[in-house]
């Protein structure tokens, strides 16, 4: 894997650049569409591939339960397996996630509603719970099903209750099996929720199991093949966050990801704090963020990649993004609005249908609904990114920032 730099913004840390990998270029920054099964929902890959996308996240967790990363590897990997290719026919660029934030998801944060980003009610200590919303199994489990010790995870399936034990070197030889570009190591995230001296016994933890994963992806002689990026952690104490990103940041990772739930005030001092500690000459990746604001305040504090669920989830239910602000289409207001989801939008679902249209079709539970929506929703937040980089190239991002947020703050939901 190559990195290079090719324009930085000026007084940020924001950067447009060129990732190189295995299967081709990502130009960064860029937006990752989620497919979590291999599968980004409702989506054929060609048209995740024509709406702009260049790369691709595979969860690791769930391909290991289903189909299983010996029956992706037999098929060639995940890219191959699922039908992800570039318009010349050749496999594109993928990544897999650690499955560390499964193991959150189904054991510290079960049954506290704490996700990627925390809204509602703040408490006392500082940060906020989110109630979970949507049936997606995604991030949301029934049960608090894994247990952490020092050597790995236990957790049962959310599928059939089977148990399964996750080492770093397990997480490393799945990922190798699942056959991405790009792969993390394996991470204990905590939530904030959680007692100042736990978050310090996980982060210490995490930095272990970073330096296992390393060694045994360098032992397994993938390392040429594959891209090993290390995590930091720290949830939201600035102390623990510095100390994560020197650590993983003096170990030889070939990028990394900043990991952890967030408020949404934290995600700029989070990540400002932690990409000034990271190398500036790898690639960064902020894991689970992709709101259009948040975009914005990411890319400027040093942020290369971005994946994120709710642009595709957010479609399927019925709500779409638009320049001023997100709409829910299923609103009576728009029953007889014959004009496109939004003016001027390059994408198929605004080129050829109305936002009477789509109404129609999520009142009907039809299944049509959800894709289109989705390839809206996915197509916008791709190109908005696209535009982010366009902007640094051209040394106006931050009257490209103004101007966006202006506009996107004027529209009701």
């Amino acid at each position: 894997m190559n990195f290079r730099i090719e324009k930085k913004i000026k007084n940020a840390l924001g950067r447009a650049a060129i990732l190189e990998t295995a299967h081709g270029l990502v130009h960064t920054p860029a937006f990752v569409p989620v497919g979590t099964k291999a599968s980004v929902k409702a989506l054929t890959p060609e048209m995740v591939r024509d709406l702009g996308a260049e790369i691709v996240l595979g969860n690791t967790y769930h391909l290991y339960l289903q189909p299983g990363d010996e029956v992706v590897r037999d098929a060639g990997g995940i890219g191959k397996f699922m039908g992800w290719r570039r318009s010349d026919g050749t496999t594109a660029p993928t990544m897999t996630d650690s499955g560390g934030f499964q193991v959150f998801s189904l054991g510290a944060a079960y049954g506290k509603g704490v996700s990627k980003v925390a809204r509602a009610q703040e408490n006392s200590r500082g940060f906020t719970r989110q109630n979970p919303t949507g049936s997606d199994t995604d991030e949301n489990f029934l049960g608090a099903l894994a247990k952490v010790d020092e050597n790995g995870v236990s957790f049962k399936s959310h599928l059939d209750g089977s148990l399964h034990y996750i080492t770093p070197e397990k997480s490393i030889e799945i990922q190798h099996n699942l056959g991405a570009d790009i792969i993390f190591a394996f991470d204990e995230a905590t939530s904030p929720e959680e007692s100042f001296r736990y978050q310090e016994e996980a982060l210490e933890r995490t930095h272990r199991w970073a330096r296992r994963s390393l060694e045994y992806h360098e032992q397994s002689g993938k390392r040429r093949e594959q891209a090993l990026f290390g995590i930091v952690q720290g949830g939201l104490d600035p102390e623990l966050r510095k100390r994560s990103a020197k650590f993983i940041s003096s170990l030889d990772f070939d990028g990394f990801g900043i990991g952890g739930s967030y408020t949404k005030e934290h995600i700029a001092k989070t990540t400002h704090l932690v990409n000034e500690i990271l190398p500036e000459s790898k690639p960064r990746h902020l894991l689970g963020i992709g709101e259009p604001e948040d975009l914005f305040v990411g890319v400027a504090n040093g942020v290369d990649l971005f994946d994120c669920v709710a642009p595709t989830r957010a479609g399927r239910n019925g709500t779409l993004y638009t320049k001023g602000g997100k709409i829910n289409i299923v609103n009576a207001k728009f029953v007889r609005d014959f004009s496109p989801p939004e003016e001027d939008c390059g994408c198929y679902t605004c080129s050829n249908f109305s936002r009477a249209y789509l109404a129609h079709l999520f009142r009907g539970k039809e299944m049509l609904a959800g894709t289109l929506a989705t390839v809206h929703n996915l197509y916008f937040i791709v190109n908005l990114v696209k535009r982010i980089r366009e902007s640094i190239l051209r040394d106006n991002f931050f009257e490209f920032q103004e101007g966006f947020v202006n506009m996107y703050r004027t529209q009701d939901i």
